[in-house]
């Protein structure tokens, strides 16, 4: 599943039409839940190594395309699963648990880092995304305690963006990604460039990166589009270019 998930990024890097990814879970109560450890037992330390270095790559490749990402996350969200959806930018998630007399709907997220109980730390980075996006110690403290938290606290802790009634992040997810598919596809990468790149300096190297990505877009047919949109009053038509 990993190799297929490589390929499918892979692949959406490429795709010069693309412009959001959704990464959702068909499973019920299940967003990802991890690595197997019953097949943890039988691998070797070099396996494991090398599995978890396969995680990190294509989380970190997740994290590094160049247009927006949205995990949408019903259910489990536990080690890697967690890991995975903190390498996406937003992240949507559900509360409470909707069933009707067909259909199971929907499930509350839950979500932690339990690797610590296993005598070992996350190792596909866990411990780094986590403490950018909800500071030092509440990473501190959910790492140390592997405590799970569900879906209010996540958003409260801020490592969600949304919080929706079970049943409804997919849609909520799609409304996002329909808001960010109106706006220019170049100012959008450049706009996550300069956040991701610019995060990690001192504010005058972010500056300058703001900076070369703004002038980046100076000459683009899109810039000049979203102008005369503007001015004549209609939804613009951007190209990408």
């Amino acid at each position: 599943m990993l190799k297929s998930l490589q390929n499918t990024f892979e692949t959406i890097q490429q795709d010069s039409s693309a412009r959001v990814v959704m990464i959702r879970s068909l499973v019920p109560g299940v967003f990802c839940a991890g690595a197997d450890l019953k097949e943890r037992r039988t691998m070797s330390p070099s396996e494991v190594h090398t599995f978890v270095n396969s995680l990190r790559y294509v989380f970190s490749f997740i994290e590094a395309l160049s247009i927006p990402t949205i995990a949408t996350i019903e259910g489990a969200a536990l080690g890697g699963g967690l890991e995975m959806a903190l390498s996406c930018d937003l992240r949507i998630c559900a509360w409470g648990v909707i069933v009707n007399a067909r259909n199971f709907l929907g499930e509350a997220a839950v979500f932690g880092l339990p690797e610590t109980g296993l005598a070992i730390i996350p190792g596909a980075g866990g411990t780094q995304r986590l403490s950018r996006l909800v500071g030092r110690s509440v990473s501190k403290e959910l790492i140390f305690t592997g405590r799970k938290i569900d879906a209010r606290e996540a958003a409260n802790k801020g490592l969600v963006n949304f919080c929706v009634t079970a049943g409804e992040a997919h849609k909520k997810a799609i409304e996002i990604a329909q808001q960010i598919n109106e706006k220019g596809p170049m100012a959008i990468k450049m706009a996550k460039k300069a956040i991701d790149e610019g995060i990690e300096t001192n504010m005058a190297s972010g500056l300058e990166m703001e900076e070369m990505c703004y002038q980046k877009l100076l000459n683009t047919q899109d810039r000049l589009e979203g102008l005369a949109a503007f001015a004549e009053k209609r939804k613009p038509l951007y190209t990408g270019k």
